[in-house]
């Protein structure tokens, strides 16, 4: 059954809206003061996901007086899918553009999983638009590179492996139940019901939106060993400038919390202000897994590092 892309415009307390960007138009959900003065906080999901995935961190950290943009990436729901540009560092740049059409000058950039990817590698590839960074459920890409086989547990490995094949991985995402598979796998057990099922599936099922998710799985792997891949490992090397916060799920069963986080002097990439927090008893979908603990902690770490109006700077609120 094919689906229309409008069937992810669902509703909410949030207001939709298509933006120009980097020769492409992305759809991003938006929440909180319409004011270029507000913070601007940048939301990217991962994968097998869409916008939707940060339903309750656009409320919360509306609430908290923010200005929130939750983006469909390219090839992803309401956005734009042309036949390429599915590598990260293009990625990294539909978000600069982004940024720049909702008339900010520098944003917080968080993401989850893919998403997150994304995010770490903001401040070294378009560090003039990034305020501060926050990886949900993320490795930082170096890390990951260096270790994949420890840093990935062996099943999602596999599963990861099976991404690289033709054709296949997309049939099973749009005909068959690769979708629950990722979500049942990959995060903690008993967290998913069967509306949240039945909106990723919905989602993977718009025309090319399967295709263009794998391109992305495809790259993260395949980009290795190519000149592109060590070309963007190389600039990654560059220590950010900025402030960073990486969140894990201590239930993840696709990247262990144990090698997730950065050590030794691989934690000088991550730059001066970096942080890591467990969350116990989540998966991999921390956002949709514990959705009030990483709004609280976001919500904590944002009043610090980019205080919204009437928020005094340095107030931590508790997690």
């Amino acid at each position: 059954m094919i689906v229309d892309s409008s069937a992810v415009l669902l509703p909410g307390p949030w207001r939709h809206q298509f933006v120009p960007a980097n020769a492409a138009r992305f759809h991003v959900a938006l929440a909180g003061p319409d004011d270029r003065d507000t913070p601007l906080i940048v939301l990217l999901h991962g994968f097998p996901q869409f916008w939707w995935a940060w339903r309750h961190q656009l409320e919360s950290l509306a609430d908290a007086g923010y200005r929130v943009a939750a983006m469909d990436l390219r090839g992803t729901g309401a956005s734009d899918k042309p036949p390429h540009g599915y590598d990260v560092p293009t990625l990294s740049r539909d978000v600069a553009g982004l940024i720049r059409s909702l008339g900010a000058d520098r944003a917080v950039v968080v993401g989850q999983g893919l998403g997150g990817a994304v995010a770490w590698s903001m401040p070294a590839l378009h560090p003039d638009v990034t305020r501060a960074v926050a990886a949900i459920s993320a490795p930082h890409p170096l890390h990951l590179n260096a270790g994949l086989r420890r840093t990935m547990r062996p099943a999602a490995a596999r599963r990861l492996a099976f991404f690289q094949l033709p054709y296949l991985p997309e049939r099973a995402m749009t005909r068959s139940d690769l979708v629950a598979r990722v979500l049942h796998e990959w995060g903690a057990p008993g967290w998913l019901d069967e509306e949240t099922l039945a909106t990723y599936r919905a989602a993977a099922r718009v025309p090319f939106a399967a295709h263009s998710a794998m391109e992305q799985m495809r790259w993260m792997v395949r980009s290795t060993p190519r000149l592109d891949g060590r070309r963007y490992l190389a600039a990654l090397r560059t220590p950010a400038g900025v402030p960073t916060l990486q969140l894990h799920g201590g239930a993840d069963r696709c990247l262990p919390a144990s090698h997730a986080a950065l050590t030794g002097d691989d934690v000088a990439v991550a730059g001066p202000e970096y942080r890591f927090k467990v969350i116990p008893r989540a998966g991999h979908f921390l956002p949709e897994e514990a959705p009030d603990r990483v709004s609280a902690i976001l919500t904590s770490w944002l009043a610090e590092i980019a205080p919204a109006r009437g928020t005094p700077s340095g107030k931590v609120l508790k997690p």
